[in-house]
């Protein structure tokens, strides 16, 4: 017991290096400003879609509070990262605590499980709206969505809190430098000096499960969809649910591509470089994209926007009166 107790207290006073990008590190200003622009721009997109949800009854439908929902978890999910990213780029201060590195790892997973968990509800909500019309509003009202949104939480936390503890209770006796620019259990397990072979295996048995259950739920829905769509008489409506669908598309292929590359292999030692590239289009590339795809270019958003203006100009000039 007492060695035991030794172990986990030099492990919990240990502190990580982030590696970061140390190919770019004479170019960290610059990349500094474009990730602060991108993190900026995203936080702005996701921050107005909540307050226009929330603000606007119009827009309090299932469809748009599972949309504000996913608002929120991207906001969390990429404020997770991005912050000690540009740190790391401005500062070079890249050093991490042992109980911060876990904490990160914890809310990426967690949010970043939300999140998929939140697309596969969305893709089915979608799949009701066009392939059953008629039976929308009887099946998805907002008792059914705030079930959903429910579960997607309840699910997410056992899964992840599982698989971080048991991270945690794996000994780290050097090295101490992680292969990326923040905390993932990839990249930490392989740090371990400890039996990793359980521990890497309920990795990627609970992320595979996450990735592939929402895909394929995702893929199912959208197949349905897209089916649909083809049967409509008129060829302005299918192209302009095309249009819809496919932006839509674009956003889960880049998502789901990244992820199933970086967590869907047993083993990932030997391509933990490659990895970093591909959890940047995760963390900066598409939480850049889904707030102008998912509704900013909706007309009911651009009309809950501009009344909001409005109502903001009209209270400024009866108080300037």
């Amino acid at each position: 017991m007492e060695i035991t107790m030794e172990v986990r207290n030099e492990t919990t006073i240990q502190e990580f290096i982030l590696e970061g990008f140390p190919a770019i590190q004479y170019l960290g200003n610059i990349f500094f400003l474009v990730h602060l622009l991108a993190y900026l721009a995203s936080i702005t997109g996701n921050v107005v879609i909540i307050i226009i949800t929330w603000v606007d009854h119009r827009l309090q439908t299932p469809m748009y509070i599972l949309l504000s929902t996913f608002s929120f978890s991207e906001c969390c999910f990429i404020t997770t990262v991005i912050p000690k990213l540009l740190s790391i780029f401005l500062s070079g201060r890249q050093t991490i605590s042992f109980t911060a590195c876990l904490i990160q790892a914890f809310s990426f997973l967690f949010f970043g499980s939300i999140i998929f968990f939140l697309m596969a509800v969305m893709s089915l909500d979608r799949y009701l709206a066009i392939c059953k019309p008629l039976h929308y509003t009887t099946i998805m009202n907002l008792k059914t969505c705030f079930h959903l949104v429910t579960a997607c939480f309840a699910l997410a936390f056992p899964l992840i809190t599982g698989l971080v503890v048991k991270v945690f209770q794996l000994s780290f006796c050097g090295p101490h430098v992680i292969l990326h620019f923040f905390c993932d259990v990839g990249p930490l397990i392989h740090l371990s000096c400890s039996d990793t072979r359980s521990v890497d295996m309920l990795a990627f048995v609970l992320i595979s499960f996450i990735l592939l259950t929402s895909l394929l739920i995702t893929l199912i829905a959208y197949s349905n969809i897209i089916v649909t769509v083809l049967r409509l008489p008129s060829a302005r409506e299918r192209q302009k649910a095309f249009s819809t669908c496919s932006s839509h598309l674009i956003v889960l292929s880049l998502m789901y591509s990244s992820c199933v590359f970086i967590y869907v292999k047993p083993k990932q030692r030997n391509r933990l470089d490659s990895n970093r590239e591909a959890a940047l289009v995760n963390t900066v590339v598409t939480p850049l994209l889904n707030p102008v795809i998912y509704t900013l270019r909706n007309k009911q958003v651009h009309r809950a926007l501009r009344d909001a203006v409005s109502r903001v100009r009209l209270q400024k000039q009866s108080f300037g009166g």
